[in-house]
Parts: structure tokens; sequence; C-alpha cells
């Protein structure tokens, strides 16, 4: 029985490391910053999450002391990664692309980054505007 646990977090730990190099690596290759938002956030929910999950199992089994600390960063790594992720799209989305170029998003509306109502202010937009046109 022990062979079986110590294959589960060694395979753990490999699917770990591999999700943390491939992760590595796209966020040095890939062409442009909306692309390169993939990379960190799966190396992290994947790479770091297998990790401290290979971690929380070892403690369970050879140590006989369940800890829940590891799984608490889990998720909290979960959580955090997309809205994270979010903030550098909405970042991207305003410093780079104007109005007209957007893609329409689904629904009615318009993108959030653009409305003058939303949490960049009506002077915020036409400094980068005027800015970006000098």
């Amino acid at each position: 029985m022990e062979l079986f646990w110590e294959i589960v977090i060694s395979a753990l730990l490999v699917i770990g490391g591999f999700f943390g190099l491939v992760g590595s690596f796209g966020l040095v290759k890939l062409p442009d910053p909306m692309t390169r938002l993939h990379a960190p956030t799966k190396a992290a929910t994947l790479g770091v999450g297998a990790t401290l999950i290979a971690s929380m199992v070892w403690f369970g089994v050879y140590k006989d002391d369940l800890t829940l600390h590891e799984l608490m960063i889990t998720i909290f790594i979960f959580l955090t990664a997309p809205i994270s992720a979010h903030f550098i799209a909405k970042a991207n989305i305003f410093r780079d692309w104007k109005q007209d170029q957007l893609p329409p998003p689904a629904g009615n509306g318009n993108w959030a980054v653009h409305e003058v109502e939303s949490d960049t202010s009506a002077e915020e937009l036409q400094e980068a505007e005027v800015s970006q046109k000098s």
C-alpha cells in the first residue's frame, strides 16, 4: 500500500512540475499579453495545486497528520488566478485598443473599460486618448 501512495505523490509532483515548466515557457514565448494570460494562470492553478495536494497526501499518509493548509492555499489560488487574469486583460484592453477596434461583446452593451460610468473616469479616458495621439 505504501508503493501506491508513493506513486500517487510522485505523479502529482511530476504533474505539478510539468505544468510549472509549461507555464513558464508559455509566459516567455507567447506573442502578446492576451495570449500570455493563459500560461501563468494555468501554471498557478494546476502546477502549484498539484504540488500542494501532493504535500497534503504525503503528510496524511506518512506523518498521520491531516493538514488542511495546503488545501486552503490551493482553493485560494483557484479563486484568485482567474480574477487576476481578468484584471490584466482589462488593463490590456484599456491600454492598447480603442473602443472602435474592439470586437463587440455579447449582448447589447459595451466594454466596461470604455464606458464613462465605469471605474475609469471620463477624464482618464480623455487623457489616455490625448497621450496616444501625441
